[in-house]
Formats: structure tokens, C-alpha cells, sequence
């Protein structure tokens, strides 16, 4: 079924674990994520990436392709527009029939965030859209541009972010950064600081910059309070490695075939992720 964020989250909230959210961009790779959740009987939600909506599939593109396969299947699925940066491309997904946005606000002042971020929850909310704000920066593993304590997301600010903007769900900084990490290399995350922001807000967290945080971090990140977790690296790197595997076994292999093998490789890793955060049967 198709539905939005809210309702998912908010019993992953009540129940403790979380909702797997992997970056997608076109129908095979949003396709392997669903049959991935089937085959879990997992909720799961659809992140299309700011770029990659505006460079390469638009959601008027996007939109019908999810809708499709979510009324296929009997799990739920949830599409979010990841990272929205602009209100007018934010709005457009949720006329265009996005379930669940994103508001990246971060780059500007708490009350400039607030007052954005207010704005989309007042257009989102009016259509049954559920909204997902964000207080704190999180950094990029390119050019090393880590996550940085100075970037954390301070608790006392993410209450009063809830409290003015009455969003369905809060995106952190406690350590995480987007991209993949240099081999060998696990974040640390700040737990005592997640622990803070949820006996204050206690709404759905969300981590952003699943990939590469290492086993342990995510299951105790899922203990103590986050419910959706964001995974694009990791994904989009099985579906690299498939298709090497694929092509040096049989370098002369038919597309279509190559399309397939890699979609059947790529279901393994969500499959993993679905299984640390609880979200299993969760249904």
C-alpha cells in the first residue's frame, strides 16, 4: 500500500525500532527496495535525493513508478523527497503525490528553519503529506568533510523545533556523515546526545548517513530512539559490485540480463539493514 511517513513511524516510535529509508532513482532500484521489504514483510520508505530528483528523475517521472509498485505489493510503502532544498521543488513533489518530504533547512538559522520548515508542514499537512525537518548539519565523507561536533544537533533547539513547526519527524546530527567511509573507518557516534534529544522531543529520529555506521551503532541507535534510518552508499555500492561481478563473469552478458542480476544481488544488502533495525514483520 501507499502510504505517507506518519503512521509507520510514529508505531515504529511506540514499538522501538525503526523504518528502513533507502535512496532510489529510477524503477529497478526502487523495485529491488520493495521486493526487499516483501521478502522481510517490512514497512519501507522510497528516498529520492534532491539531486537526483531534479538531474535525473523528476517526480512527475517518479511519483506514478512508486505509486505503482506500492498497490502491487501488501507492505507499506511511504515515497520521500530526501533533502528537499527549495520550497517551490518541495511543493511540486507533494502536488505531484509524494507521501512524506523532507525539509533541509539546516544551512539557516533556527528561526529561519523554523519559519520554512512551518510554511511546508502548513502546505504538506493540508494534503495528508507528512514532513520530516532537520536541526544540526550533517557532513559529507567527500573531501573529508566528516560530521563534526560543532554540527551536532544541540536538544534544547530541536524542542523548540518540534514545539513551532509541529513536525511528523526530526532528522539529528550525532556523528553520521552522507557517503562511504574510508575502509575500515566506523564513525563514533554521540549517544548521551541522542538519549537528550529523545527524552525531550520523544517524536520519530531520524539518522541520515546510515551506511557505513557499523552493526553496533545502528542497533544502538535503534535502542535509543531512532525510527527511520537513511541508507544510499551502501545500496548503491552493491548494486556497483553486482554489476562487476556480473560483467567479469560474462563480459558479453545481455543488458537486460545485467538489470536483473544486479537487482537480485542488490536485495541482499537492504535485506541486512531491514533486519538491524527491528523492522522485520513489523508490517
Amino acid at each position: 500500500m501507499y502510504v505517507s511517513m506518519k503512521n509507520m513511524l510514529e508505531k515504529a516510535n511506540a514499538e522501538n525500532y525503526a523504518v528502513m529509508a533507502i535512496n532510489c532513482f529510477n524503477l529497478e532500484t526502487v523495485r529491488s527496495v520493495i521486493t526487499a521489504a516483501e521478502q522481510e514483510n517490512a514497512p519501507i520508505i522510497i528516498d529520492i535525493y534532491n539531486d537526483h530528483l531534479l538531474q535525473h528523475c523528476d517526480s512527475e517521472l517518479i511519483t506514478p513508478i512508486v505509486k505503482t509498485l506500492a498497490y502491487r505489493s501488501k507492505i507499506n510503502v511511504a515515497l520521500n523527497f530526501d533533502h528537499g532544498q527549495e520550497v517551490i521543488d518541495i511543493k511540486k513533489a507533494i502536488d505531484d503525490g509524494f507521501s512524506s518530504v523532507m525539509v533541509d533547512a539546516s544551512r539557516y538559522g533556527l528561526e529561519e528553519n523554523i519559519t520554512i520548515t512551518k510554511g511546508i508542514v502548513n502546505y504538506a499537512h493540508s494534503r495528508g503529506v507528512s514532513v520530516e525537518g532537520e536541526i544540526g548539519c550533517i557532513g559529507a565523507v567527500a573531501g573529508e568533510n566528516y560530521t563534526s561536533n560543532s554540527m551536532y544537533t544541540d536538544p534544547d533547539e530541536a524542542e523548540r523545533f518540534i514545539k513551532s513547526t509541529d513536525i511528523n519527524a526530526l532528522a539529528i546530527s550525532i556523528g553520521s556523515s552522507h557517503g562511504i567511509y574510508p575502509d575500515g573507518m566506523i564513525p563514533d557516534f554521540d549517544f548521551e546526545r541522542l538519549q537528550k534529544i529523545k527524552s525531550l522531543v520523544n517524536i520519530p529520529l531520524v539518522l541520515h548517513g546510515g551506511s557505513g555506521s557499523g552493526e553496533k551503532n545502528i542497533l544502538t541507535c535503534v535502542k535509543y530512539g531512532i525510527n527511520k534510518i537513511n541508507v544510499g552508499g551502501d545500496f548503491m555500492t552493491a548494486n556497483t559490485d553486482a554489476v562487476k561481478k556480473a560483467l567479469k563473469k560474462d563480459p558479453a552478458i545481455n543488458f537486460f540480463d545485467l538489470i536483473t542480476k544486479t537487482e537480485r544481488e542488490s536485495i541482499i544488502t537492504i535485506r541486512n539493514y531491514i533486519s538491524l533495525s527491528g523492522s522485520a514483520n513489523k508490517n
